[in-house]
């Protein structure tokens, strides 16, 4: 992926970020489970690690 593509990947999953903790929120305070929701966040935060990280790389 070239730089534009990095950053416009993390754009997106930064929205899907906040999408899913605003799900979060209300199955909460609807009393359903969140794990599924949690797992997402974890594998969003993951991918967002990586690709941080090849930007960097290609920035330096």
């Amino acid at each position: 992926m070239n730089k534009s593509e990095l950053e416009s990947r993390i754009a997106e999953l930064k929205m899907d970020y906040m999408r899913i903790q605003g799900d979060i929120e209300k199955l909460e305070s609807t009393g359903n489970g969140v794990t599924k929701a949690e797992e997402q966040l974890i594998r969003i935060e993951d991918e967002l690690k990586k690709l941080n990280e090849q930007l960097v790389k290609l920035s330096s």
